[in-house]
């Protein structure tokens, strides 16, 4: 395992030539530390698999450099990198045993006897593929297939990094679940460097320490699940992870005041402090926390009408307007249809971004 960095990556499809605007990547400076595990999450076509590309040696980087255990690699393939990479489709020799397919790596670098033999039955042990292991790869199902590339990627000891491309898109819901919950005890175990690609907020959130969250070739957010849950940089990475998503309310602010759908509240001193430049402003709120009451609180609180009640397990969503605008709230309150509410704004929760960015509150 080793540390991944890159310096001021960017990368364009079309050459140094591409308008920047246009660029696949936008320059961005990340650091992957060893034996972490991390996810690059967004929607199609944002960049992710681009990224994950330059990193794995696929792709060289119209700009900026990649650096693996301290050392450049950017001019180097993907084998002198010395990755492994997963992809969506696995990539197995159909007309081998499982067993060869796991070996393949190993005997291809000169390793030979009973070294290969170890280290096959001790993936295979990991990944519950001990029994099948005489099988030939052609007749397995896609769950199977997907962990013998897996396991093709973890045999070799000496690996820098595993890299996943959404390994799990065309497997089962069911058993992508299993193969999820597999991939984070052998991570845990094994402790190597570990890079998820993925458009599933519930993969990207469950399997990495850090989530580096992205947005048409730009790095909008990175940090833990419970930082971009909680306090979004952006206001895309506050709709993009949760469900339902955050509520991105636009307002107009001025004297230290917010005005939502002609209804004013009071900002907090610091928040009003800094909320004084000229812009587009939004208020975000967590449907998690937006508590609906029949009586109006001591806090900032605004005024909706509840329009429709889904009863989900232990708690129910409820769907409230405001104006023309429709915020989500969850909650275990028994609500009445077609009845206003107070919707509380409560300090350590709600956000205020302008032009999409959060804005941080003065000091």
């Amino acid at each position: 395992m080793a540390q991944i960095e890159l310096r001021g990556v960017a990368h364009a499809y079309g050459g140094a030539t591409t308008p920047e605007t246009n660029f696949a990547v936008q320059p961005v400076d990340l650091v992957w530390k060893a034996g972490g595990a991390y996810a690059l999450l967004g929607p199609s076509g944002c960049g992710k698999t681009t990224l994950l590309g330059i990193i794995s040696g696929l792709l060289r980087p119209t700009r900026g450099s990649v650096w693996i255990g301290g050392r450049d690699v950017t001019a180097l393939g993907p084998r002198e990198r010395n990755v492994a990479q997963v992809f969506q489709f696995p990539v197995l020799y159909d007309t081998m045993t499982v067993y060869d397919n796991l070996a393949f790596p190993l005997r291809n670098r000169g390793v030979r006897g009973p070294e290969v033999r170890k280290r096959v039955e001790h993936i295979a042990g990991l990944l519950d593929l001990s029994s099948e292991l005489t099988r030939k790869a052609s007749g397995l199902g896609g769950d199977l297939k997907q962990r013998i590339s897996l396991g093709r990627g973890l045999v070799r000891k000496d690996v820098a990094a595993i890299l996943l491309d959404e390994p799990l898109t065309v497997i089962d819901p069911h058993l992508r679940w299993q193969l999820r919950r597999k991939l984070m005890e052998i991570h845990a175990e094994l402790k190597v460097t570990l890079i998820y690609v993925t458009h599933d907020q519930l993969e990207a959130l469950t399997l990495a320490d850090q989530v580096v969250v992205m947005r048409e070739g730009h790095v909008l957010q990175r940090g833990t699940p419970q930082a971009l849950f909680e306090r979004p940089e952006h206001t895309f990475v506050g709709h993009f992870i949760g469900s339902p998503g955050m509520n991105i309310l636009p307002c107009s602010i001025e004297a230290g005041e917010a005005t939502v759908a002609n209804q004013r509240i009071k900002l907090p001193g610091p928040l009003a402090a800094a909320t004084q430049a000229p812009g587009t402003y939004q208020i975000g709120l967590r449907p998690e926390f937006s508590q609906l009451t029949a009586e109006r609180p001591n806090a900032p609180a605004l005024q909706v009408t509840v329009r429709r009640v889904a009863e989900l397990g232990g708690f129910n969503v409820a769907t409230a307007e405001l104006g023309e605008h429709v915020i989500y709230a969850k909650t275990r309150n028994v609500l009445k249809l077609d009845t206003e509410y107070w919707l509380e704004l409560p300090e350590a929760h709600t956000h205020v971004y302008r032009e999409g960015q959060i804005v941080e509150a003065s000091p």
